[in-house]
């Protein structure tokens, strides 16, 4: 019987840089690998195909997906075993906020590092050193401009914000999330410790905005979509459903937004069977199973005629605001392209023989935790 592969993004490019919720995903695990190694040493192949084999063997495996290209991962965890494999430092540019993932500083019972970078070949690498070294300080430059233009693009959501929360009735907003809190949470006293997980709903990547929400709500019993417009107190309703759950010792999920990390966009709580999400653009979805219910914050707490009110200046702020996206998402193409450049010179200068022999090494630990879960 297969597994199950749950696939999210646990570090994203955002408006306040790179910013990474990796160290919530992995901190409790009995074992961990640290990965080094430049961009072509192999890492995300590595991992994939760990996680696929194991897969195959039953066991559920989660996906952690690169936000700088969501066809790569940047982390792999066995949940049944405890066991994680996470890129040391997980990005491609700006500043991670893990502070690197310092492996002294991680709540994990064994931890080991490994350089994949001791598979590179010096002496075919040092003929494309002056490439290599011009690449990456371009690949950079290209990140830290896509960061400059979200920020921008969130400093002209803000103003977007502003008009809703102008017309905004907070008490009606309050008594809905009151609502909610009663319906999914009340009398519920789980005597235990909840287990937070952060990570992010979806991610600006090179080719536009990705997210996995069907696959993280598929086995989800009750999905609640909130509608709304910026600023219509969809994070706060989150925010307090979040709290709410853990004060109960409920083990919570916490999905933040791909575009500013001190919004929420969803919370899972799977012990109850319930997903509840901002479904607007630009992750939408719309109702597809029977289960499926809508909470919708401008229909409930913003006066009534807003958007007709503030037609013009609304058409002016989305104008100005995807422009300012797609100039964010072009920069992070430009990343992208320099990093798969910087691929091809890492590439052709590895040993990847070794890789495999590194790969059947990590299985043979993993089948050791899998015989003795004490390891």
């Amino acid at each position: 019987m297969l597994g199950k592969i749950r696939s999210y993004f646990a570090d994203g490019n955002t408006a306040k840089g790179y910013y990474s919720f990796h160290r919530s995903n992995i901190d409790g695990m009995n074992r961990l690998l640290l990965l080094k190694g430049a961009s072509g040493t192999g890492k995300s192949t590595l991992m994939k195909k760990i996680g696929m084999e194991w897969f195959l063997k039953g066991y559920d495996i989660e996906f952690m997906h690169c936000s700088s290209d969501s066809n790569s991962i940047n982390g792999l965890i066995i949940p049944k075993l405890k066991y994680g494999i996470v890129e040391s430092s997980p990005l491609f540019g700006g500043v991670n906020n893990d502070k690197d993932l310092n492996e002294e500083l991680l709540a994990v019972s064994e931890k080991e590092v490994l350089d994949l970078g001791l598979a590179l070949d010096s002496g075919k690498l040092v003929k494309n050193i002056e490439d290599i070294v011009s690449i990456d300080i371009k690949k950079q430059e290209m990140f830290e401009a896509a960061y400059g233009s979200f920020a921008d693009a969130l400093t002209i959501h803000d103003e977007w914000e502003k008009i809703y929360i102008e017309n905004m009735d907070f008490d009606k907003a309050s008594q809905m999330t009151i609502e909610l809190e009663e319906k999914f949470f009340n009398g519920i006293i789980a005597n235990k410790k909840a287990v937070v997980r952060e990570r992010f709903l979806g991610a600006a990547t090179p080719t536009g905005p990705v997210d996995y929400i069907n696959n993280l709500t598929e086995d989800i019993a009750k999905r609640y979509f909130i509608k709304g417009r910026p600023g219509s107190g969809k994070s706060t309703m989150l925010k307090n459903l979040a709290k709410c759950a853990q004060n109960c010792g409920l083990d919570v999920e916490i999905y933040h937004c791909g575009f500013d990390p001190n919004s929420l966009d969803m919370v899972i709580v799977r012990e109850l069977g319930i997903a509840i999400f901002d479904s607007t653009a630009p992750h939408e979805y719309f109702k597809s199973r029977e289960n499926d219910e809508i909470v919708d914050m401008y229909e409930g707490a913003i006066n009534p005629g807003t958007d007709e009110k503030y037609a013009t200046e609304l058409e002016d702020i989305v104008n100005r605001y995807s422009d300012k996206i797609k100039q964010g998402t072009a920069f992070l193409m430009e990343a992208y392209k320099l990093n798969n450049e910087l691929e091809k010179l890492n590439s052709n200068a590895m040993d990847f023989d070794k890789i495999d022999k590194v790969r059947e090494r990590i299985n043979s630990q993993i089948e050791e935790m899998e015989e003795n879960p004490m390891l």
